[in-house]
């Protein structure tokens, strides 16, 4: 039972650094970027909607 703890331990500790990597890549910043700017982006084209419909 130990043998199975230890390793799915190992498993999860694994898939935890992958899944650090990933996101600390350098690779992924301009998505992550885009992604962060989304919010913004959306209220400005709620805006356009609005006044094009109070027009």
């Amino acid at each position: 039972m130990a043998l199975i703890q230890s390793i799915w331990t190992i498993i999860v500790m694994v898939i935890f650094f992958g899944v650090v990597v990933w996101a600390f890549s350098r690779k992924r910043k301009s998505e992550f970027d885009d992604a962060a700017h989304l919010p913004i982006d959306d209220d400005d084209s709620v805006e356009k909607i609005v006044k094009e419909k109070q027009q």
